[in-house]
């Protein structure tokens, strides 16, 4: 079992719900997983039945069930939040579009936007998934991931390693016409409280307003607008 809290019958329930989590399973694989008796685990998994938290299919195997969903669905994102009210303050700075992403495997969801009331838009909708092998997002986001992921990304990126040692390096990167033509952008990484990087902040718009070096531009408001969110988390 995971983190303790002391209350028994509390931690058993939930190394019930994160071993069927992990794959559906069945009485004796769910007792084997969480090393609880065969009456506990039953009674358990049936009593998190009954609150919708895990369900049964057809073949008697339990798996996560629809409340925990609903309950995720209502859970405010603090990332989210504090995006909402950043990214707004820093399209009004920059007139260009603001994007936040978040690495998702081996892609990159846009998680937020924040866009300018006219003119042309580099437009990339919420939830869109788009490549880790270019832009100045992609590199932001590879620059800071784990050396597996780096591998499997490098291996078919326009960037190299060295492009990404730069990244962190200067603590932002830059890209010109690299996943659209015609676009240029800027991004930098976002920290959690404990200094981790949980998403990339972005701006982008037509390079004949950003200019070739659009990093030296925004750069500034950028890492200002990223610094903000983290002291948000």
């Amino acid at each position: 079992m995971g983190q303790h809290s002391g209350i028994g019958v509390l931690d058993k329930a939930v190394a019930v719900l994160q071993a069927v989590a992990e794959d559906p399973c069945g009485l004796a694989e769910l007792c084997e997983r969480t090393g609880l008796p065969r009456a506990t685990a039953h009674r358990l998994a049936v009593g998190l039945e009954t609150h919708r938290m895990l369900r049964r299919g057809s073949d008697g195997r339990w798996r996560s069930g629809a409340a925990l969903a609903e309950l995720a669905g209502k859970a405010v994102d603090p990332l989210l939040e504090a995006a909402s009210v950043v990214l707004p303050k820093l399209r009004d700075a920059t007139g260009e579009s603001v994007q936040l992403y978040r690495r998702d495997g081996m892609q990159r969801r846009c998680i937020a936007t924040a866009e300018p009331p006219s003119g042309l838009r580099d437009t990339v909708p919420v939830n869109a998934m788009l490549s880790m092998t270019a832009g100045s997002g992609a590199k932001v986001l590879a620059a800071w991931s784990d050396a597996a992921t780096q591998r499997a990304v490098l291996a078919e990126a326009v960037y190299g390693e060295r492009t990404l040692m730069e990244v962190r390096r200067r603590g932002w990167a830059q890209s010109v016409a690299e996943r659209e033509s015609g676009v240029a952008s800027v991004s930098a990484p976002v920290r959690d409280s404990n200094g981790n990087v949980v998403a990339a902040i972005s701006v982008s718009g037509p390079i004949d307003r950003m200019g070739r070096r659009p990093g030296s531009r925004w750069a500034a408001d950028l890492l200002a607008a990223a610094d903000g969110l983290q002291n948000r988390l």
